[in-house]
């Protein structure tokens, strides 16, 4: 087992020499560890890791899962599409909201306290959640199992960063945990098609085992480690950056039926540009801050988390509206649904024993470059959908492009916005590309739904208009999400491009 933690010195000082900046560059864009061999994991280091995967797994699965419980939650709630939007972006927005606080807080008051605590409120809301009939009271066992993912996630992974060499060692470790995290969210759509043909209920008990489970798992084998003895918290930072990001989000959720050009719309946004700039205030200020800015100073932690709200955001939106067209307008069964999206999910998990090879051997940054070529080729295909697509021609090549992407993408990021961070920042930049990743998705998810909600007939999820006319609102949709994959992909090539053309 690794070594006991020892104190951690503050997050506001600067830790990362020149060497270790140079180091990490050529270790991110080429083999790390190449031809060095792995070390042997002791049997704890391995329950340790499956505990720890279990969980992130779980969070992943909640997403998915109900995703393809919206239309019949829809059906028996009375909901329509800007209601759904919030029983998945109450989720990822409370999990994306708190990140930087649940990583911050593993560094200073003890990751084995603080994964526990959040572990066991994560239980309790779903249970809760399969049980109310409220939607307010719904979406509200969302947000707080949002919340408590905000302190599991982070930590989690500061975790594995803390118990796990860096390199050769670190990437196997975190590779295993991220795919674990992927496959979660891929396969999630099968569980979720099986549970949801029993009730949709089932998509949100389903979590609720696995967890206690792993909370009696992590009491055995999570090591013990000591707080930080000059540990802060930056209440108001958390505060500010939820707010923030809450009044965007339903500012843009709302602006279709206020009008975009109406007051209210307006002062939503004025008020949440007003918010998050005193979040960005209060963070150059506070003695011990959600976020050190300079940590994007490094740039290739700043093109990770770029790339990981691409990654992300264009996913879960693409999920969205996939989700409604197929059961909703076409009529497909959950199960179905969830079926045709498979080959993906089990190219992700299928991908686990090889990805951090594959890192060792190309580096992160290709690999990133890669994943986000594929996930845009696979959006580029699939905006040829019409209103009876043939399954093997017309959806299944966009479901393997998106799984390529996935598999080589996500433990790439993810590799790459830890890479040369000293263990007392591991926390703060496992939180700093997971909040990329929610608080991205949320907006992004925010932004489609705004978009689709301003199509006008056939936009409530319902089925009421012809499919054709249901395709025209739902392809601008698919449309951002494209445009967001590629966008990402041309920042995270740019620097490569770049090397290139100065060479030639």
């Amino acid at each position: 087992m690794a070594q006991e933690l020892t104190t951690l010195p503050d997050l506001a000082t600067p830790q990362t020499s020149a060497t270790d900046t140079a180091a990490t560059g050529a270790a991110i864009g080429s083999a790390p560890g190449a031809g060095i061999p792995a070390a042997q994991w002791t049997r704890a280091q391995w329950l340790l890791l499956v505990t720890l995967c279990v969980v992130l797994a779980l969070d992943g699965l909640d997403v998915s899962m109900v995703g393809v419980a919206l239309p019949s939650i829809g059906r028996e709630l009375g909901l329509g599409t800007e209601s759904l939007q919030w029983i998945v972006s109450g989720y990822v927005l409370g999990y994306g909201s708190l990140l930087l606080l649940g990583g911050r807080m593993a560094d200073i008051m003890g990751r084995r306290r603080i994964f526990l605590a959040a572990l066991t409120v994560f239980a309790a809301a779903s249970l809760f959640g399969g049980l109310v009939s409220d939607p307010t009271l719904l979406i509200a066992t969302r947000f707080i199992k949002g919340l408590a993912a905000a302190f599991t996630a982070p930590t989690g992974f500061s975790i594995i960063t803390t118990n796990f060499a860096e390199g050769r060692e670190r990437n196997r470790a975190i590779s295993i945990y991220t795919t674990f995290g992927a496959s979660g969210f891929s396969l999630g759509l099968v569980v979720g098609g099986l549970m949801t043909a029993l009730s949709w209920r089932w998509t949100f008990l389903f979590s609720v085992p696995f967890a206690v489970a792993a909370v009696v798992l992590g009491l055995r084998f999570i090591p013990r480690d000591r707080p930080a003895d000059d540990g802060g918290h930056d209440v108001w930072g958390a505060v500010t950056l939820a707010l923030g990001m809450l009044g965007l989000v339903f500012t843009l959720v709302s602006a279709p039926d206020a009008g975009w050009g109406s007051a209210r719309t307006i002062g939503g946004f004025a008020a949440s540009a007003a918010v998050l700039a005193a979040f960005a205030w209060i963070e150059t200020r506070a003695k011990h801050p959600l976020i050190r800015f300079g940590i994007l100073r490094e740039g290739w932690v700043a093109r990770a988390n770029l790339a990981a709200v691409a990654l992300f955001g264009s996913y879960l939106s693409f999920q969205f509206i996939v989700t409604l067209y197929l059961q909703s307008v076409l009529g497909w069964a959950p199960l179905a649904m969830a079926l045709a999206l498979l080959p993906a999910g089990l190219m992700v998990a299928g991908s686990a024993p090889f990805a951090s090879r594959l890192i060792d051997r190309f580096g992160a940054t290709r690999l990133v470059i890669a994943g986000l070529l594929s996930l845009s080729l696979g959006y580029l295909l699939f905006l040829r959908i019409g209103t009876q697509p043939v399954y093997a021609t017309d959806i299944l090549p966009s479901v393997l492009l998106l799984g390529v992407g996935f598999a080589l993408g996500f433990p790439s990021i993810n590799v790459q916005a830890t890479a040369g961070i000293h263990d007392n920042e591991q926390g703060l930049a496992a939180g700093l590309i997971q909040t990329s990743t929610q608080v991205g998705a949320a907006v992004v998810l925010a932004v489609t739904t705004a978009i689709v909600g301003s199509g006008g007939a056939g936009a409530d999820g319902h089925g009421q208009a012809s499919a054709a006319a249901m395709l025209d609102v739902f392809r601008p949709g698919l449309g951002l999400s494209t445009a967001v994959a590629m966008a990402g992909l041309a920042i995270a090539a740019a620097p490569r491009w770049w090397k290139i053309r100065r060479a030639a």
